[in-house]
């Protein structure tokens, strides 16, 4: 590997059906996301795809792409903007996993996690134990 190198790229489509089973498994049952009347009486654009789904997502495409004996240091994102998941057309997430930075201990990858050209999480970097690689 060396800085620079794309590691991985895939787009993943969400639906309303992702969030209803992301909601089940994380039993996070905020109705923003799942209910277009609630998201719109607290003023969001719509319903919004779960920010750990989304940072979840992003990781996966990441991980999938290294061998199995990779261990993960550790995983950090910001939240920029929200994923608005339409009840006909979904969302596409956009994920590239390009090497940022290396030394002897560590690879860290860094992530490009968009929605509709826009940036939905920022600093999402994911440090990976060198000699797992």
């Amino acid at each position: 590997m060396n800085v620079g190198d794309i590691i991985a790229e895939r787009t993943v489509h969400l639906t309303r059906e992702s969030l209803v089973r992301y909601a089940g498994a994380s039993g996070d049952f905020n109705p923003i996301h799942y209910r277009d009347d609630v998201a719109a009486e607290v003023g969001l654009p719509g319903v919004l795809a779960h920010g750990m789904l989304t940072m979840g997502v992003a990781s996966s495409v990441a991980i999938a792409a290294l061998p199995g004996t990779a261990r993960v240091l550790d995983y950090g994102v910001r939240f920029a903007r929200p994923v608005v998941v339409d009840p006909q057309h979904g969302a596409d997430v956009a994920i590239t996993a390009k090497v940022g930075a290396l030394d002897e201990t560590a690879v860290r990858i860094d992530l490009v996690v968009k929605h509709a050209d826009t940036t939905v999480l920022v600093k999402a970097q994911l440090r990976v134990a060198a000699d797992s690689l």
